[in-house]
């Protein structure tokens, strides 16, 4: 019984990933014989969770393998939390973002309640607005801090200064749906979501990192986030990179490398005046030739932290999202000669350095990963 359940959210996963797949291939993906697919699907499809059609366009002799695609209607709630913008989706079984909203977050201190409410509010929109027979299965969260496995407590969100925020608990109480909303790190559902979809299908051993006003990382060991003892884990951006006369960060230490690249580094070497902050502040930058010396100032920095990454992790690939997609085009040449000039060849021979192909959906849909996790484990368990 338990390989027949194991079995059952083994095939969801797989067409909730891949997209739309045939019986044979579904059977050459798990290894096992077509009469197995056939007693899988069936289930699946009497759940309402796939759906079976004729493939399109084909032609010759025999009956063509019926094609197994995730069934509309089914969908979670995603929520992504970021410094400056707050982000409610419906997303569908096999990943398609049906609907969003968005709203922008003020910097302004520990906002736990403000924050909630906007959120459960966007929340009940989406599932008000969903079509009728549509089935809300889970609810996720990105937050852009350390999270508490299990329960969704914020321990620290340096940024705003969030220490021991509950807020997986106080946003299932308000949203109301009868769900609890489960909470992750925003670099680390990034660098799931990049894994499953984006620029690391494929490479089971890659490192996201995540730039907001400072820098998350997610990275995953043969395809398993890499979470440390309590769950912590991968907190890149207060790795130390500059330990004489580093800036201050916001932890308390100083020379992080989110205090030597991220925001507020990168204006304060541009010598920016108080103003504008946020993405568009750091477009500007990038985009200023006068400023070319400061964005080489941070890409040096960002490449003795990928470096000292690449010799610890070996990984095959490293994502640049959030912020650090708009910076790393044009801070690539330092970050590269970093790398050269640190990282030992036999690890970074195959390392490959990419753009996020999700870009500002990453954490979004690794938030949505989430909410689909108890359904693709056990899918008849509702």
């Amino acid at each position: 019984m338990h390989r027949h359940r194991s079995n059952l959210g083994t095939l969801l996963h797989h067409v909730h990933v891949a997209g739309p797949l045939s019986r044979a291939a579904l059977a050459d993906r798990m290894g096992v014989n077509r009469s197995t697919i056939l007693a899988l699907t069936t289930e699946l499809a009497a759940a309402g969770l796939v759906c079976e059609q004729p493939p399109t366009g084909t032609s010759g002799a025999g009956r063509p393998s019926l094609v197994v695609r995730p069934a509309p209607g089914v969908f979670v709630l995603a929520f992504d939390v970021a410094v400056d913008r707050l982000t409610a989706a419906r997303v569908g079984l096999g990943g398609p973002v049906l609907s969003r909203l968005t709203a922008p977050r003020p910097r302004a201190g520990v906002d736990l309640d403000t924050v909630v409410a906007r959120l459960a509010a966007m929340g009940r929109e989406l599932l008000d607005a969903a079509p009728a027979g549509a089935t809300c299965v889970g609810v996720g969260a990105a937050y852009c801090g350390m999270i508490r496995p299990g329960d969704g407590m914020v321990r620290y969100g340096p940024d705003l200064g969030w220490v021991d925020q509950a807020f997986g608990r106080e946003l299932a109480r308000a949203l109301g749906a009868g769900l609890p909303v489960a909470v992750g790190n925003e670099a680390h559902l990034g660098a799931i979501a990049e894994f499953e979809r984006g620029a690391g299908v494929g490479c089971p051993d890659l490192i996201y990192l995540h730039g907001d006003v400072g820098v998350g990382g997610g990275i995953l060991v043969g395809g398993k986030l890499l979470g440390g003892e309590s769950g912590y884990g991968c907190e890149v951006g207060h790795m130390l990179v500059n330990p004489v006369g580093g800036r201050p960060c916001l932890c308390g230490s100083h020379g992080c490398l989110e205090a030597e690249t991220g925001e507020y580094a990168l204006l304060a070497a541009a010598g920016r005046p108080p103003g504008p902050i946020g993405r568009e502040a750091i477009r500007a930058v990038v985009d200023d030739p006068s400023a070319a010396g400061a964005v080489a100032e941070i890409g040096d920095w960002l490449g003795v932290g990928v470096a000292s990454l690449i010799n610890l992790f070996n990984p095959g690939v490293v994502i640049f999202g959030g912020m650090l997609r708009d910076l790393y085009p044009a801070a690539a040449p330092q970050v590269a000669a970093r790398i050269a000039e640190h990282a030992m060849p036999v690890s970074r021979e195959r390392a490959v350095l990419r753009l996020s192909a999700l870009a500002d959906d990453a954490t979004l849909l690794g938030a949505a990963e989430l909410a689909f996790g108890p359904l693709l484990a056990d899918p008849l368990h509702r």
